[in-house]
């Protein structure tokens, strides 16, 4: 997948500029798809020269013009095409499954310091994506739409958050280091 398609996808969810787009990496899209604020305007502008999006140019008191891009036909049309396309298998390419691997020839002691920080990243991951949930997702058995495919890439992040945290932790727990 390119930054482009993440990029339609929230463009077709929502017409937004730059900033916003960046914004919403950072609070959701970004859990699952990383950019840069420097990699998404980049994109943005390749994206505009060639025809993917259409961007309307609003007016605002005391701060420079926002330029809000939306997928225009040409556009669509490569989203469609994309979605469309054959799957392939996800792959697992973790560099923290060789450090586990390799960490007989190093200094385990700490690296199994950085596991426990680690844990609580995924711990506070989690508990974000279970608030998100909450708030967001109150009665999923009434979801549709955008709505539910919404929910349901938040259910796979919960799910992933607790995969990460359960690993970790049989991790820890097999070289002595109590789980907290």
């Amino acid at each position: 997948m390119a930054l482009e398609h993440a990029l339609l996808v929230a463009l077709s969810e929502r017409p937004a500029s730059g900033l916003e787009l960046t914004r919403r990496f950072e609070k959701s899209l970004g859990f699952f798809w990383h950019a840069t604020h420097q990699q998404i305007y980049r994109v943005l502008a390749r994206m505009e020269s060639d025809d993917w999006v259409t961007v309307e140019v609003v007016e605002q008191e005391g701060r420079p013009d926002k330029r809000v891009h939306t997928p225009s036909a040409t556009g669509r049309a490569v989203l469609a095409e994309w979605l469309a396309a054959p799957l392939q298998t996800e792959t697992f390419r973790s560099e923290l499954a060789v450090k586990l691997r390799g960490a007989s020839y190093g200094d385990r002691a700490r690296l199994l310091a950085q596991l426990v920080d680690l844990r609580a990243d995924h711990a506070t991951r989690l508990a974000r994506y279970e608030t998100f949930e909450r708030e967001q997702f109150p009665d999923p058995a009434a979801l549709d739409g955008v709505a539910l495919d919404q929910w349901l890439v938040l259910r796979g992040g919960l799910r992933l958050e607790r995969f990460w945290i359960d690993w970790i932790t049989e991790y820890l727990d097999a070289h002595g280091e109590r789980s907290a």
